[in-house]
């Protein structure tokens, strides 16, 4: 299981790699941990890494997956990024998952549609390409009108996470 974290503005890789009751060595960008965690209240872990003892408490915030983790000497916030986050991000802030008018899947999924070709002339809110993730299907649309410069999947192409999947070029017209 991968998935980014958020702590406190720092962003960092994170791989289960081993469990083993609770024993589990994870990945946190390039350095590996061998940990034993055991959950031993609601929201309360103890924690042991190279004998010494360690207690968290998270706290869930108001916004799901963003929590405050507490230590006895720190407090941390903390934002846990799977893929079921980045998906739900790019839904609720409409097509944030694309960097001006270059889409970018914001997650693994699958191409369901293309319903433009490489110089077309297109106006904001023209869908772009209909991609099929965890079961539902976005729509990525133009944000602001142009010509499709270039197109990096087919129908039926199954894509990974953030890659450019349509590029518009922006107040640009059709060549003749």
């Amino acid at each position: 299981m991968a998935m980014e974290i958020n702590i406190d503005g720092r962003t960092a890789q994170l791989t289960e790699l081993k469990r083993d009751g609770s024993k589990v060595t994870v990945q946190v960008d390039d350095e590996v941990y061998e940990i034993d965690a055991l959950k031993v209240g609601e929201g309360i872990y103890s924690i042991i890494y190279k004998g010494k003892s360690y207690n968290i408490e998270m706290i869930e915030s108001s916004s799901p997956r963003h929590y405050t983790v507490n230590s006895f000497h720190n407090s941390y916030e903390v934002e846990v990024i799977d893929a079921q986050t980045r998906y739900r991000q790019s839904r609720s802030k409409g097509d944030s998952a694309d960097s001006g008018n270059t889409v970018i899947s914001p997650m693994p999924g699958k191409v369901v549609k293309i319903p433009v070709k490489v110089g077309d002339a297109v106006e904001s809110g023209v869908t772009l390409i209909i991609v099929s993730a965890m079961k539902m299907e976005s729509e990525f649309k133009a944000k602001s009108s142009g010509v499709v410069k270039s197109i990096h999947v087919a129908e039926g192409d199954t894509i990974e996470a953030n890659k450019v999947l349509v590029v518009v070029e922006e107040g640009t017209h059709p060549q003749p």
